[in-house]
């Protein structure tokens, strides 16, 4: 079959470019592309669920090692690049968004020992630089350089935890995108690496004991299968300081259940270790034990009924923060000696709005909530009393306000939509905040305003809603718009500055950002009306969404763009599928779209719970395939100009997902539309990301928007 596939995709059409009677906004006819994609060979395969037959005919581009999906892939770019490199004024995008991203941001610092740790970027650089200086006022110097580690910036190194003497750090190095990770270790004062190296991690940090550290990894993938094998048995290692990862020692394995996470954290001052075992993405079971390389554990949630964790453990207490019995969250004070659920004490009791985290720092608890999808964070005693309001400059985010109990002074970064992500200095005595660090960014924030809607979905449940555009500008019904979601896993979507909105707003645009159901911002209530045999009101609430901006006015049908990536791209799928009549432009990035396999490729088991499974039931199957994108495109539909992305590295969402609904869509698609897949190299699920593969995907996603929009980029506004 191998010989046939070649055969039929080994030539790609170019882009065409011929004369067309479609109209732009300044009613003049101009040139439109015309794309002739290339025929992607079709192979009987079908599946049986419960008696029901479901044809998938591209299931061979599931194979991302094969030459025939190479040659696809190939194909599909040599198209999408040709189409987007002959857009007018792309060039003009580039420059400003490349003016945009040249300016100095730091973050906020980490004390460690007698030095602070913090990242630089310069502005273009495609990784930021890890700094570090002894004492406030000490002498910067470079610590850790990721853009030294690749020609291209494709490598991504960050600090994964210091030893608790403070001198070393543990270095977590991803490269191309990909969730696998290594683990380096530096000598801190001499900045020069030891000779460990432990491969092979996945979703873990370093937490230090004794001469070494806790990691977590799954077993070795064999050769070929890293990017999209399901992984299973995440187990617990210890490394010593010295030795060969060969030598490390098996914590904890659950031979019994392949399907579960794990994770180990200390206390601060390591009085208790915390094993974490997590279904999925949903439920948590907590054990505790005295930090061992053969730890006796003890049950503090056995039985995945809660989300949850130990925040510190003070006056011999576990700070433990819970959705038991309270969905938007409290804290609770156990205690370790009679941990069974009726002598749990409560110090922050369950409130009507979001309690999002706490933190410890200076001897001070810092509970951060969520009040309409906005930080609010208070500081108190550990017992949850005296307590005062951190003051922000405006509605955003907040984030930060950790550190050891000696400190006096703590750092945490705040945002909003027209506040570039600035770092502040807070005084635990005082509880006054002043500026430590405020970018220069090529923008005015008095230019814009940024405000919060509700609107009715279909249901009638209130839905919030973010606004953003330029001051001044009239809605008549006509504006640029790019609503955007995500709506699952209890994923908060909060204010936060994009450098590339700015290149929508500036040309007279609106950017809109929905809290659907299924996020986290309100609470697990607000999560679990998202989730399961629930999911259908989370596209019902992004599709209101789209018809509110339209009858107030801010945009049409014609003008409306919808973006969402991973479980956001599933979004978009799913509603371009249900809606191809609301929108203009769709961009669903790394998206889940075949909900009845994404189980059976690397973590998909993973979200299970926050999905269900095509195999666990007639009705859970029937559900999923009554929405799963990739299963709910119609022939013959006339479907909205669209640019699937996705990247050849990703072995979160693998690009199978995005690959088959392409091909599906283009094959679909009777309209004039164009349906293009622009396939990253060399790159993963989007963290990690070098600025420069940045610039150039959010050009072209502008200039392939505005474009169908027959919109001239700063020339119509």
């Amino acid at each position: 079959m191998k010989k046939i596939l070649l055969s039929m995709i080994g030539l790609a059409l170019l882009v065409s470019c011929q004369q067309s009677t479609e109209i732009n906004g300044n009613n003049t006819t101009e040139k439109k592309m015309t794309i002739t994609y290339p025929q992607t060979q079709k192979v009987d395969t079908v599946d049986t669920y419960f008696g029901t037959k479901v044809a998938d005919p591209y299931r061979w581009l599931e194979d991302d090692n094969s030459e025939a999906t190479k040659t696809w892939v190939k194909a599909e770019n040599k198209v999408t690049f040709s189409y987007l490199n002959q857009i007018a004024g792309k060039d003009t995008i580039v420059k400003r968004l490349t003016s945009l991203y040249n300016y100095p941001r730091i973050s906020a610092p980490h004390k460690v020992g007698e030095y602070f740790f913090f990242s630089k970027n310069d502005g273009l650089q495609n990784q930021s630089i890890t700094f570090y200086k002894k004492g406030v006022n000490g002498n910067e110097k470079k610590f850790l350089n990721s853009n030294s580690m690749s020609d291209d910036g494709t490598v991504a190194a960050h600090l994964a935890g210091a030893s608790n003497d403070d001198k070393f750090m543990a270095i977590s190095i991803n490269r191309a995108g990909s969730d696998w990770s290594e683990i380096r270790v530096k000598d801190i004062e001499s900045n020069k690496y030891l000779d460990d190296v432990v491969e092979h991690v996945k979703f873990s940090g370093a937490s230090w004991f004794d001469q070494g550290f806790f990691y977590s990894r799954f077993p070795e993938p064999k050769e070929g299968m890293d990017l999209s094998a399901a992984n299973e048995y995440h187990s617990i290692y210890y490394h010593k300081l010295g030795t060969e990862q060969k030598e490390d020692a098996l914590v904890w394995i659950n031979k019994d259940a392949p399907k579960l996470y794990y994770n180990v954290d200390l206390t601060e001052h390591q009085e208790y270790m915390f094993l974490t075992e997590m279904d999925g993405t949903e439920g948590v079971n907590i054990y505790y034990a005295k930090p061992s390389l053969k730890p006796e554990w003890k049950t503090l949630v056995g039985d995945f009924s809660q989300q949850g964790s130990v925040v510190d453990y003070k006056d011999d207490k576990f700070l433990f923060l819970t959705d038991k019995d309270a969905p938007n969250y409290k804290l609770l004070a156990v205690d370790p000696n009679n941990a069974s659920e009726k002598n749990w004490k409560t110090i922050i009791p369950e409130k009507e709005i979001k309690l999002n985290s706490v933190t410890t720092g200076g001897g001070k608890m810092f509970a951060s909530y969520l009040e309409n999808a906005s930080t609010k964070v208070y500081k108190m005693d550990y017992n949850g009393k005296n307590i005062s309001e951190v003051i922000f400059p405006t509605f955003g985010t907040a984030s930060g306000f950790s550190g050891k109990e000696e400190e006096t002074k703590l750092y945490y970064g705040f945002t909003s939509f027209t506040y570039p992500y600035s770092i502040f200095e807070y005084n635990v005595a005082t509880g006054k905040s002043k500026i430590y660090y405020q970018p220069e960014v090529k923008f005015t924030p008095e230019d814009y305003v940024a405000e919060q809607v509700w609107y009715p979905s279909k249901d009638g449940t209130k839905i919030s809603m973010f606004i953003v555009h330029k001051k001044g500008i009239k809605m008549d019904g006509n504006r640029p718009t790019l609503l955007y979601g995500y709506g699952g896993f209890n994923i908060d979507l909060t204010p936060h500055f994009s450098v590339s909105n700015m290149i929508l707003m500036e040309n007279g645009g609106v950017y809109a950002m929905a809290n659907l159901r299924g996020g986290g911002e309100y609470g697990q209530a607000w999560h679990k009306a998202g989730m399961k045999m629930k999911k259908q009101n989370v596209f019902d609430d992004f599709i209101t969404a789209g018809e509110y901006l339209i009858a107030q006015k801010y945009t049409s049908k014609e003008r409306l763009a919808i973006a969402g990536g991973s479980n956001g791209g599933l979004l978009v799928g799913a509603c371009l599928a249900q809606r191809p009549d609301l929108y203009k432009v769709a961009f669903p990035a790394v998206g889940v779209m075949d909900m009845l396999r994404f189980h059976k490729f690397t973590v998909g088991w993973g979200w299970t719970p926050e999905y269900g499974s095509s195999e666990e039931s007639k009705e859970m199957f029937e559900y999923l395939w009554g929405y799963s994108p990739l299963h709910n495109l119609k022939k013959g539909t006339d479907y909205p100009a669209t640019m699937v992305t996705t990247a050849d590295h990703d072995d979160r969402v693998v690009p199978a997902h995005s690959f088959k609904f392409a091909a599906t869509l283009q094959e679909m698609n009777s309209g004039k539309n164009p349906t293009l897949i622009r396939i990253e190299t060399n790159a993963g699920h989007g963290a990690g990301t070098p600025i420069s593969k940045t610039i150039e995907q959010e050009a072209d996603k502008w200039s392939f928007m505005f474009y169908n929009m027959n919109i001239k980029p700063y020339q119509d506004k």
